[in-house]
């Protein structure tokens, strides 16, 4: 008797209940190895120094992802849009491996473990591989990920001022750090969803909706994305890195995972990432799905009793999250503050001044409720006119929604207080 695997599996999220997975070439994305590393990439990084129970993981956040494009999806073809079943089970494929290219702690060390390349970077090097492996299935949804397809609407489901990915990445770390002030109405957005000439509209009725999304969008990244400690604590982690590339780089033997010592001990850049450079996208590829947060933490945990005192002093604070003091302001530090605490820390330590940099240091966070770089919310009003959601709003004038808060931090270590 032969037994079929059932790919039609139900998983229970304590966000939204019970997720169905709605198909069985998804089923196989789900499956496969470098899908599952996701379960061990926290989604907030070290926000859990602040927020205990934001612990949870970038897979959990692709299948919320996932669900909550197959919901789009089906109110999008009950409001009488044409989308083909090659369109749908490709977009659902897109945002399921948006966030593939994440690296260990997610957007902590996105440029630590390969300089100048962003997530983005790494997840199309990924689904570029798995198109590889299952034989051109994925063409299409590389298509509508990079923006390539005609049907435009499809991306902004993936990438846009409203899109699943911000509608489960805001409800779910709401739910994980306990942040009220940063639950979304999903559901209410989702229903409002509409499409005009191949072009993303929201329905009049969900503009207040909208108002409150972009509300919380707002206090989430100052209350919990941008937390002064959560600032603190990842600049250290992407300061151990520094660290320990340093020494790296000069032939220091160091204890690390297989997967780390490979970025740890070689020069890489975007030229190995397009076939340009010494290594291949495909040895890139297959040592990067090898790392994820415990390579980091336990190689953390041999450095803090390293022989180099400032990788063993950088690593046991973390350890034991003892971090580094921060002071977040409207206005740049004065540079003489900075130079006398650099001299400070000098002598309490015994470094030199130019190893000062790790332990002391300035720089800026921005928070930018309504991204001018992305196209504009459109609204579909009763009377069949489109109008851009900043003329609607009477909550919110384009200004507002668009200037950039930027604030600067200056970290330093407590006993220099």
């Amino acid at each position: 008797m032969t037994y079929h695997t059932n790919k039609r599996k139900i998983i229970n999220d304590p966000v939204y209940g019970f997720i169905s997975i709605p198909g069985d070439f998804i089923f196989d994305l789900i499956e496969h190895p470098w899908f599952q590393r996701l379960r061990n990439i926290r989604q907030l990084g070290l926000t859990s120094f602040v927020y205990p129970g934001a612990t949870h993981t970038r897979f959990q956040h692709a299948i919320g992802a996932l669900h909550l494009m197959e919901q789009a999806m089906q109110t999008l073809t009950d409001k009488n849009v044409k989308i083909s079943g090659e369109e749908k089970e490709a977009t659902l494929i897109a945002i399921l491996l948006h966030d593939s290219g994440h690296g260990p702690f997610s957007h902590a060390l996105e440029d630590s473990i390969i300089p100048g390349i962003s997530h983005e970077e790494i997840s199309m090097l990924l689904m570029n591989k798995l198109n590889e492996v299952f034989n051109g299935k994925l063409t299409l949804a590389i298509e509508i990920f990079m923006d390539k397809y005609k049907r435009k609407f499809l991306h902004e489901l993936i990438a846009g001022q409203v899109d699943m990915d911000r509608l489960d990445y805001l409800r779910r770390d709401s739910f994980f750090t306990g942040v009220i002030e940063g639950s979304v109405g999903s559901d209410r957005i989702i229903r409002m969803l509409n499409v005009v000439n191949d072009r993303f509209v929201i329905d009049e009725k969900g503009i207040y909706s909208l108002e409150k999304f972009i509300i919380a969008r707002r206090l989430m990244y100052w209350q919990v994305y941008m937390h002064k400690t959560v600032i603190s604590a990842e600049s250290l982690l992407v300061n151990i890195l520094k660290r320990a590339k340093e020494l790296a780089t000069s032939g220091i033997d160091l204890y690390a995972t297989p997967a780390l010592r490979f970025f740890l001990y070689n020069d890489l850049g975007k030229p190995d990432i397009d076939g340009r450079g010494v290594f291949t996208p495909g040895q890139i590829a297959l040592n990067f799905t090898r790392l994820d947060d415990s390579d980091i933490l336990v190689s953390i945990k041999y450095w803090a009793e390293h022989s180099d005192k400032i990788l063993s002093n950088l690593s046991g604070r973390l350890i034991t999250r003892n971090l580094l003091a921060v002071e977040l302001q409207n206005e740049p530090f004065n540079e003489k503050r900075v130079t006398d605490l650099r001299s400070a820390i000098t002598v309490k330590l015994g470094i030199t001044p130019d190893q000062t940099k790790y332990f002391i240091f300035t720089g800026n966070v921005s928070n930018l409720a309504y991204a001018p770089d992305s196209p504009d919310i459109k609204i579909l009003n009763k009377s069949g006119v489109i109008k851009d959601f900043t003329d609607v709003s009477d909550m919110f004038d384009h200004r507002f929604l668009s200037e950039r808060i930027i604030k600067y931090f200056l970290c330093f270590p407590k006993e220099c207080q």
